[in-house]
């Protein structure tokens, strides 16, 4: 039975993913037996099945298997910098409108083929196609002149972007804004090939130009990556990266020798924390850029009422939900931001456990009756059983409110789609892991009006207009102002209920060399060797 806790660590991992998607996965005793995979300069990780390897469609960060066959003009190395990646060097104009990327005459696809500034251009355009059906365009393009109206459907291209010649590309923006480069790094960034997106199934036979290639995938069984010898860049250490798929026990396998790095948590934290444990020698830990919370619906009554959303939050103890359900692996959540990101702080207070005070906000919103409320709904990933968390926080509610809440069981493999698609009904177990260490990428991304990744559907003027301040703004202690105003707000209108931010944990094993535990998920496994 999964905890809630898992679950929830799993929906993290579905909306932004930066972080190790490590799930269960079960197979013979040498799963490797009937593949031409050298164990011995292999790494061996397990996974799930991925939901897709097409990078405009993914929600998953750069440190998965996608990340490793595909690549982008740039890329965020293991101190999380930013550094050239097919690009080799840029410049910028003097109004930060005009970006020049000069591409390495030496970067080729898995094929051989050169990928040139129209390869960048195709794979930008279909990103921001409205057929492709990518939710993370406009988030990490839109920046982009033309893109709007690309996603919109009203222009065939993209205007902001010129090939001055086969290896140089000139993007335009339609603000300075101080972290376009970092949001490159996202795989919706990354560059494809147009032959072969156009063919069938061809996601089971990527053509990619990271320093991986696809060697073999067989559903809910085994992925399999080699070693790309002709990478732009110094060829990886190791000759295959292999993701053990389906269902099994991760830390047995681990536990076995079998894969070599599985994430941890709860009772199996506690228990490695112990230095008397076999296994507390490969034990990491780094607070993650990640912060869980309980999704509430602005647009659907009756919680399109600020008075009724802060009712809802004075009246759960989130102090006592962080320290059974979290432990040693969470921090209470004041606002967005977590421990770690530019800007972290700026909540000077946080709303407490008042139950006296959230009924009063519910009778002045005009719910003196809790039954007048009706019967809520709470989503959440799973498939037979809901979880401890979401069971305590319905029943903290019921308790301390009297509402009714009714728990709506998703596939976890569409729940990411549901609530993308807009069916979150009351309640909706959430949450973001930042895909670069910037404060916009959780402050604008998750709550400016306009955008894609708003899933609640918050809304206040006030707050636009100060984050459109913040991606122009280009001193810093200024711009962090801002969003200090902003998270500020954000505390006060209570679009969601944050609840914690997360630690990561986990296993890996001594012969594994050079490999970050990074507070968000970079691509690395090029970097990293093995020694027996």
């Amino acid at each position: 039975m999964k905890s809630a806790k898992l679950i929830l660590s799993a929906v993290l991992l579905l909306l932004s993913c930066q972080l190790p998607n490590y799930l269960l996965s079960d197979g013979a005793s040498d799963p490797l037996a009937a593949h031409d995979v050298d164990r011995a300069n292999a790494i061996v990780l397990s996974g799930g099945q991925p939901r897709t390897l097409d990078p405009a469609r993914t929600y998953g960060g750069p440190d998965d298997a996608l990340g490793a066959i595909f690549s982008g003009l740039v890329t965020l190395d293991q101190q999380l910098q930013v550094q050239p990646d097919l690009a080799a060097g840029w410049q910028i104009s003097d109004d930060g409108l005009v970006y020049t990327f000069y591409l390495r005459k030496n970067g080729v696809f898995h094929d051989g083929r050169p990928v040139t500034a129209q390869d960048v251009i195709f794979s930008w355009e279909r990103a921001a196609d409205p057929a492709t059906g990518s939710d993370t365009a406009q988030t990490y393009l839109g920046d982009i002149e033309g893109v709007a109206e690309k996603l919109a459907g009203t222009a065939v291209a993209i205007s902001g972007l010129r090939a001055v010649d086969e290896h140089t590309l000139e993007v335009r923006l339609t603000a300075p804004v101080v972290y376009f480069l970092e949001k490159l790094a996202y795989p919706v960034a990354f560059v494809v090939d147009r032959d072969n997106v156009a063919q069938r199934d061809w996601e089971h036979q990527v053509n990619g130009t990271g320093p991986f290639t696809l060697q073999t995938w067989r559903d809910d069984d085994i992925l399999i990556l080699a070693r790309n010898d002709y990478f732009y860049r110094a060829p990886a250490k190791i000759s295959h990266l292999v993701y053990l798929l389906g269902p099994n026990l991760p830390l047995s396998l681990y536990e076995q020798g079998q894969i070599d790095l599985v994430g941890v948590g709860g009772d199996t934290l506690a228990r490695v924390q112990d230095p008397n444990d076999p296994l507390a020698a490969d034990l990491r830990q780094a607070a993650s850029l990640c912060t869980s919370v309980i999704g509430l619906n602005n647009r659907l009554p009756p919680l399109d009422d600020a008075r009724v959303r802060q009712a809802l939050a004075y009246a759960l103890d989130r102090e006592k939900l962080v320290n059974i359900f979290w432990r040693d692996s969470g921090l209470l959540a004041a606002g967005a931001l977590p421990p770690g990101m530019p800007g972290y702080g700026g909540v000077t207070e946080s709303l407490p456990f008042d139950p006296a005070r959230a009924r009063a906000l519910l009778a002045d919103a005009g719910y003196a009756d809790p039954s007048d409320l009706g019967t809520l709904t709470y989503y959440t990933a799973g498939y037979d059983t809901v979880g401890a968390l979401v069971t305590a926080v319905i029943t903290l509610w019921q308790e301390t409110l009297g509402i009714t809440i009714e728990p709506v069981l998703i596939d976890p493999y569409t729940y990411n789609e549901q609530l993308y698609a807009g069916d979150i009904g009351h309640f909706f177990a959430s949450g973001w892991c930042a895909d670069y260490p910037d404060p916009q990428n959780f402050l604008d991304i998750l709550y400016y009006s306009g955008s894609g990744q708003n899933l609640s559907g918050y809304a206040n003027a006030q707050v636009d207009d100060l984050l459109e301040q913040a991606r122009v703004e280009r001193d810093t202690a200024a711009r962090l102002a801002l969003y200090a105003q902003v998270e500020q707000q954000l505390v006060a209108d209570v679009p969601v209920i944050f609840l914690a931010h997360g630690v990561t944990a986990v296993l890996v094993k001594p012969r594994v060399q050079n490999y970050v535990l990074t507070s968000l998920g970079v691509a690395q496994w090029d970097q990293v060797w093995l020694e027996e």
